[in-house]
């Protein structure tokens, strides 16, 4: 049969989940179903004489742009070049598109080579949730009673692109909490903390404020009763990064986000933290 590169199944995509938590990226728990409806056919998966052996996430978000994700090749078949035929293969499928990407730090200069210039560095940092309430005025609601089209305006501010089957997946799934911070009638904050193999996954963080951010963090972390969580966080907002130091969170894993072209035009003021490695 020899090898073969094709769409992946649901079953893959969750295989796919549990080969990136062994990479030690700690995936939400319940990530891979929301993976799935993001863009069907964008995972791929390259099987040896009918054996899934490597796969990457190659997801059209509308007309122009694209998120890879999930380049992995099972350990025992490294250094064979079968990892590259698939992402050529993914790449193939993203033709015509600028396209991003979290790269871990082994990898980034292989996406250079392959036309990816860096945007700014991710720091994931974990820690135990502190208590904290929101700013005077503010108050926080579940994110799931939230009219859908303002929760994705919303989301396009910081993400910029449309993702809608994805983000009604991402706040509604078990295993999870969503919530958005309102002043008034006005969304000035939206973040969703998962459970994972390891610290609760946290992401995304949007807001223009630290204490709002704060606030989310306390409260999802109380919904959920987390003790620990995890964030990325861009360091292209520096309030993010004094936002998570302040915490008292330690650095434990570093990606680089990488473009092919323009990157779209987003909120960096507001991003406090990316929502997943795997799908940006």
């Amino acid at each position: 049969m020899g090898f073969e590169i094709g769409t992946a199944s649901a079953a893959e995509v969750t295989m796919m989940a549990e080969w990136a938590a062994a990479e030690g990226w700690n995936p939400g728990v319940t990530d891979a179903q929301a993976f799935a409806v993001a863009d069907p056919r964008g995972f791929l998966i390259g099987r040896l004489d009918g054996e899934p052996v490597t796969s990457i996430s190659v997801i059209g978000y509308g007309d122009a742009f694209g998120f890879l994700g999930m380049y992995i090749a099972r350990p025992d078949v490294r250094g064979k070049g079968l990892g590259f035929q698939t992402w050529r293969a993914g790449m193939e499928r993203m033709t015509g598109r600028v396209v991003a990407l979290d790269g871990v730090v082994a990898q980034q200069e292989n996406y250079r080579r392959s036309g990816f210039g860096p945007a700014w560095t991710n720091i994931r940092y974990e820690g135990a949730p502190a208590t904290a309430s929101p700013p005077a005025g503010v108050r926080l609601v579940d994110a799931r009673d939230i009219p859908f089209d303002r929760l994705a305006a919303y989301d396009r501010r910081f993400f910029g692109a449309p993702r809608d089957a994805f983000l009604a997946a991402w706040v509604s799934l078990p295993a999870r909490s969503a919530r958005v911070a309102l002043r008034g009638d006005e969304i000035v904050g939206f973040s969703v903390l998962r459970d994972a193999p390891a610290a609760s996954r946290l992401g995304p963080v949007f807001t223009d404020d630290a204490a709002i951010a704060s606030a989310l963090a306390s409260a999802l972390a109380e919904d959920l009763g987390a003790t620990s969580v995890a964030v990325d966080v861009p360091g292209v907002n520096p309030r993010a990064v004094a936002w998570a130091q302040a915490q008292g969170w330690a650095p434990s894993f570093e990606t680089a986000r990488m473009y092919t072209g323009e990157p779209p035009r987003i909120d960096t003021d507001g991003l406090f933290g990316i929502t997943s490695l795997e799908l940006g």
